[in-house]
């Protein structure tokens, strides 16, 4: 079996019903990967840990911290 992972970020338009927006973006993607001969399995959260930087004797050092990104599976 395999496996494809897309990173997915839903834009918003702050207007708009935001969760219809969100969800017609994932449908949209789920449809175009579909098109493509891909199967969707799931939505993964993934969570990251960006390091600092310590710039040079402190200067322009910038913590780190920790992110968290969407990403859509799908199979074959």
């Amino acid at each position: 079996m395999e496996y494809k992972v897309v990173p997915f970020v839903a834009s918003i338009d702050r207007a708009k019903n935001t969760q219809k927006q969100v969800a017609e973006q994932l449908e949209d993607l789920i449809q175009n990967q579909t098109n493509l001969g891909w199967e969707y399995v799931r939505l993964e959260s993934v969570t990251s840990f960006v390091n600092p930087i310590n710039g040079c004797f402190g200067i322009g050092a910038q913590p780190g911290f920790t992110t968290h990104r969407q990403m859509a599976v799908f199979r074959k």
